[in-house]
């Protein structure tokens, strides 16, 4: 009786522990079913899975440092180029070609242009041509030369001894001579040379002294 049960037992044993590791077994294999379910339903990749730029043999890129947005703040726009445009005065140089050369310079000065004159070598005071040329859109106080057919026409040196300065050159100018400051530009002309009613021809200069006369009585010094 002892002997029978005790070999049923042994017999018995075996099965019971193949049982108890095959349960086992499965128990591991539902573990990792289970598992692998919750990616999937968590709609998670697998982290074993490589980087897809690792996995295709592609180089890793990054944003250039140059051109990396900062967190939370949006890149500056670059600012449009833009060419100021020249401020136009709508003046152009007057049609003075076939005028006389007086009449010429008074267009221009009624127009706040400057003028120069240059006198050739020919016959009579007609104006042949202006530099810039007629029709050119100049802005205020430009200078324009007036090129004048002959050589320049004879004048009377205005007396300016005693007038203020500024009146002085002013009076010089309209009778066709340029002002030639030796000591200045304020005060009143003490000296002028060549003197007052004497003769000369339209763009010659007229030395002028302005301001108080040297004590001694001797002509002032020239400025350099």
């Amino acid at each position: 009786m002892t002997d029978g049960d005790t070999g049923a037992r042994d017999a018995a044993g075996p099965d019971r522990s193949a049982l108890l590791l095959r349960g086992g077994l499965a128990v591991v294999l539902l573990a990792a079913v289970g598992a692998t379910g919750g990616w999937l339903l968590a709609g998670e990749d697998d982290p074993s899975a490589p980087p897809t730029a690792a996995a295709e043999g592609l180089p890793a890129t990054s944003t250039p440092a140059a051109t990396r947005p900062t967190p939370g703040r949006s890149a500056p726009a670059a600012a449009p180029r833009t060419t100021a445009p020249s401020r136009s005065a709508g003046l152009t140089v007057p049609a003075v070609v076939g005028e006389d050369f007086t009449d010429a310079r008074e267009e221009l000065r009624d127009k706040r242009l400057g003028w120069r004159l240059v006198f050739g070598r020919g016959t009579g005071t007609t104006v042949e041509r202006t530099s810039p040329a007629e029709g050119t859109e100049v802005q205020p106080g430009r200078t324009v030369t007036l090129y004048v057919s002959g050589p320049a026409p004879a004048a009377t040196v205005p007396d300016v001894v005693g007038d203020d300065c500024d009146d002085a050159a002013d009076e010089l100018v309209d009778e066709g001579f340029y002002p030639q400051y030796r000591t200045g530009r304020t005060g009143k002309v003490s000296r002028q040379d060549p003197p007052g009613d004497g003769a000369g021809r339209w763009n010659d200069q007229v030395s002028i002294w302005c301001g108080d006369a040297p004590e001694d009585g001797g002509s002032p010094s020239p400025t350099p």
